[in-house]
């Protein structure tokens, strides 16, 4: 850790320690809060990335009503990219946002029949499907095609090396020929309408590549991210100007918050997914592309002393999806200069932290972590603190605290 950051560190537990101090009010831990400060900033720098596509909001990395909201009110923002439809159909409902990609396919057929039921949220709300299947899914919810479902087309977007897949397992769809052939499909078939395609290039857009302590794996995964993004500018066009045959496309969706400049380059792509670049969650720290302000984190209270050199906070086990690693464990953060333990890690009840800065913490003092990846915190609260300058702003709720579990 460099002195900087050190600094930096302990300013922001001042500032969180104001904060908590000027509420009066017991706050309830863990104490979820969201640094408006560094949120904005980050949405700044994510529209300059973006040079002049709009970006659409990634709201699985936010799953906070209020934050989505005012991330779209940015200019240069535009829509979200759900992750269910049953969340869309919320966030329509909500009046939150009338432009709605669902990233994911969805078999959810009681969701479905609340959509094909509503030409308001149909038109509002874009499925993304990768097989006929998905289609069929659809109509075996409606009794007439009446309604016209919009629906984008999920191209795999991984690098396609030495007979090997590099990136993301999500669609199948590789081959311009099938590619074709479901976009011929939904364009004759009725009660679908035909309006965009999302590449997710993941193993650019979610990759770390300039970690510290992991030179070698960096240089390869730059390289591995260069040869991704040349090789899909090609298949991008080809399969465009395939399409383009058979429909209008309104959108082409791409990338996220690692690759908004790679990935808004390319003519073909429309605009660029984000949603991680505005929390900036701990896998976000070491990129090249964008500098890092970490916007959100959670506080602890130290509830016991096992001995003088250590501290030990209630809770703590919030632990990240994905590969298992020490990655996905969540990071002391403020003060600086704690560790979690070897043995114990991030506890259910409990989380022992060791560090020179351990020594000077007293039971009830709070400690503040940042979680592994954005949006998954906030599954574990209903209420989060936005926190602007010293103090906290405003109390807002999380899906959860919403009563909403997508």
């Amino acid at each position: 850790m460099s002195g900087h950051d050190f600094v930096e560190r302990n300013r922001l537990w001042s500032r969180l320690g104001d904060a908590v101090a000027k509420h009066g009010a017991p706050l309830s831990t863990p104490v979820f809060v969201v640094d408006l400060d560094a949120f904005d900033a980050n949405a700044a720098d994510l529209v300059r990335r973006a040079g002049g596509k709009p970006i659409r909001v990634a709201s699985k990395s936010l799953r906070v009503p209020a934050l989505i909201s005012r991330a779209l009110a940015h200019p240069g923002m535009q829509g979200v990219l759900g992750f269910t439809l049953r969340e869309a159909l919320w966030l329509h409902e909500q009046g939150i946002s009338d432009d709605i990609v669902v990233a994911y396919p969805t078999v959810d057929r009681g969701a479905l029949a609340e959509l094909v039921a509503s030409p308001s949220a149909a038109a509002a709300i874009t499925l993304m499907v990768d097989s006929v299947t998905h289609l069929d899914v659809i109509d075996s919810v409606r009794f007439s095609p009446t309604v016209p479902v919009r629906i984008a087309i999920d191209v795999d977007a991984g690098l396609q090396i030495a007979g090997q897949h590099v990136g993301p397992k999500r669609s199948p769809l590789q081959d311009t020929r099938a590619i074709v052939e479901l976009a011929r499909t939904i364009v004759e078939r009725d009660g679908f309408t035909l309006v965009g395609a999302m590449t997710y290039e993941g193993q650019v857009a979610g990759l770390q590549d300039q970690v510290p302590t992991a030179r070698a794996k960096s240089l390869v995964l730059r390289q591995v991210k260069s040869l991704s993004m040349a090789q899909l500018v090609v298949r991008r066009r080809e399969i465009a100007d395939a399409i383009a045959e058979l429909a209008d496309l309104e959108f082409w969706n791409a990338g996220g918050s690692g690759s908004v400049e790679d990935s808004a380059a390319d003519p073909v792509v429309t605009e660029v997914a984000a949603g991680s670049g505005l929390l900036v969650p701990r896998l976000f720290d070491h990129y090249r592309s964008f500098q890092p302000r970490a916007a959100s984190f959670y506080g602890l209270p130290v509830t016991r002393k096992p001995s003088p050199e250590m501290a030990t906070v209630h809770g703590g086990g919030l632990v990240a999806s994905g590969p298992i690693g020490p990655d996905r464990l969540p990071t002391p953060w403020a003060p600086a200069g704690l560790q979690l333990t070897g043995l114990e890690g991030a506890g259910e009840v409990q989380t022992p932290l060791t560090g020179k800065t351990a020594a000077l913490l007293e039971i009830g003092d709070l400690v503040w972590f940042r979680h592994a990846k954005s949006g998954e915190l906030f599954e574990h609260g209903n209420t989060v603190h936005l926190l602007s300058g010293d103090e906290f702003v405003d109390t807002v709720p999380s899906y959860r605290g919403c009563g909403q579990a997508f």
